[in-house]
């Protein structure tokens, strides 16, 4: 006879994450992002909030550290970003055909994430992200944001239509807020609190032991119970499109071998395989 508990462990953490649609860090970030939600997340309740990183472009410098002062000066760094963590940028829409601003699809964010939920506002976010560094697609432009969201199953027309009410500006606001309140100082940011208000902020992209540490001293632990990684299959199902490195840092596969796990891992009618910028991708068969 085995006693077992079937109580989840309440979570007394919250984490959030300081973000925006067209940061390039945040894009890097991803693979390590999944990999910690989806093996820690019964830790701890997630959070999103759209820091504002773009309002529009000025004369004066947007990014100095960055060396960033105009639209096309963005192209470079994003290039450059994404030949460093391997999650695709082509980046030439910033010389062609420029973002003028991150928040309209910060808004269309916050407009789902208050009708719907966090879940399919969080897919939005990946999508818009998707178009824009790997695809090449301008995210602050109506046409494309309604696509987006039409591509969720949800009614794109009003949802940006309502985003650029004055609601959309005013759930961006809060987010603000929040994000100063935190002390988010870049993006992406992960903040993790405690009951006690206190906690762990960790700004930039880091390693994924950065986070899992960051979560033990914030519960005070020195262990951890990692849930098991989703299977290939499921996790392919639910993302719909999964670039090389994020396999890679799922399930700790060297990027020579990804092609041989993916096969074994899948059907050949489950997946297809594309590849962009010089990086593989596998997309769910329609």
């Amino acid at each position: 006879m085995e006693v077992i508990d079937l109580n989840q462990p309440k979570k007394t953490i919250d984490v959030y994450y300081v973000t925006d649609p067209i940061c390039s860090h945040c894009w890097a970030l991803e693979p390590v992002l999944r990999r910690f939600t989806e093996q820690y997340g019964d830790y701890f309740n997630f959070h999103t909030v759209m820091g504002g990183l773009l309002e529009k472009w000025h004369d004066g410098p947007i990014d100095p550290a960055n060396g960033i002062h105009k639209p096309a000066d963005v192209a470079g760094h994003w290039r450059e970003v994404g030949e460093h963590s391997r999650m695709p940028i082509d980046g030439s829409l910033m010389i062609d055909n420029p973002v003028q601003s991150s928040f309209p699809p910060s808004r269309v964010f916050k407009v789902i994430q208050k009708n719907h939920n966090e879940r399919l506002a969080f897919e939005y976010l990946r999508r818009a992200r998707e178009a824009l560094f790997a695809f090449n697609q301008n995210i602050s432009d109506k046409s494309v944001m309604i696509d987006i969201v039409n591509g969720l199953g949800l009614d794109g027309e009003a949802i940006v239509n309502e985003a650029e009410q004055p609601i959309g500006q005013q759930l961006l606001d809060e987010d603000f807020g929040l994000a100063g309140r935190l002390g988010a100082g870049g993006f992406p940011a992960i903040i993790m609190v405690n009951e006690e208000n206190k906690g762990v902020k960790i700004v930039g992209g880091r390693p994924f032991e950065y986070y899992v540490d960051g979560l033990k001293q914030v519960l005070n632990t020195e262990e951890l119970e990692p849930k098991q990684q989703p299977s290939l299959s499921s996790l392919l199902e639910k993302e719909k499109l999964l670039f090389s490195k994020e396999i890679e840092g799922m399930y700790d596969v060297e990027q020579s071998d990804v092609t041989s796990f993916v096969e074994k891992e899948l059907l050949a009618d489950q997946y297809q395989v594309k590849e962009i910028l010089g990086e593989y991708y596998f997309t769910v068969t329609k």
